[in-house]
């Protein structure tokens, strides 16, 4: 039996959500499941999100192996990526990204769509490859960086739970605040999956 692709685990009022496939943190269809998921357990337990991917790496993106086909498949895919952006910016509690190493075209978006992101030093985060939809530039857009905060990787773990815990006691209001942004990302989703839009295979 294989390991899940996603751990969930909930302590104090903090869900940590922890995405760990044992290789690139690849965005799969059984991935963005499983990562959906955990949100809806973390929602039911009203409680502030901690996510997170394995040592080294956060999320090296969607499964190239999908795009490359094109069609149907690769067209839900990106779609479903997106809409999981969406639905970390509009998530009703704090959401706090700890992005563990590298992050690249949408594990890069992913860790844009938190309220609290916080990184080790020496790692690259990326979204190049995704300037061709609008959606992603969408959610670039809301953000001039991609991390609130860089320290010593042997530092992560402890400043991540830190943000996590302060983010506890804080009523956001992020429905309220972000209507315009998650209107605007909605209509990009919208406009990108027009009937006939093709998927590009170097979405990552």
């Amino acid at each position: 039996m294989q390991p899940p692709l996603v751990r969930y685990e909930l302590t104090d009022g903090i869900a940590s959500i922890t995405m760990d496939d044992g290789a690139r943190n690849t965005l799969s269809p059984q991935m963005i499941g499983s990562l959906n998921a955990a949100l809806d357990q973390a929602q039911a337990d009203r409680a502030v999100v901690l996510l997170t991917g394995r040592d080294g790496l956060f999320s090296d993106g969607f499964d190239s192996a999908i795009l490359r086909e094109g069609g149907p498949r690769s067209v839900a895919l990106v779609r479903s990526g997106f809409k999981l952006a969406a639905r970390l910016l509009a998530f009703p509690r704090p959401v706090v990204v700890k992005c563990t190493g590298h992050a690249a075209e949408m594990g890069a978006l992913l860790v844009l769509s938190g309220d609290f992101r916080v990184g080790a030093a020496g790692y690259q985060i990326s979204a190049d490859g995704l300037q061709m939809w609008l959606t992603a530039t969408e959610i670039i857009r809301r953000s001039v960086v991609f991390l609130d905060l860089v320290v010593p990787e042997a530092r992560l773990a402890h400043a991540a739970r830190d943000m996590a815990i302060a983010a506890i006691g804080m009523d956001m209001h992020k429905l309220r605040a972000r209507q315009g942004i998650l209107a605007a990302i909605r209509n990009a989703i919208d406009v990108d999956f027009t009937e006939g839009q093709p998927v590009a295979s170097g979405c990552g």
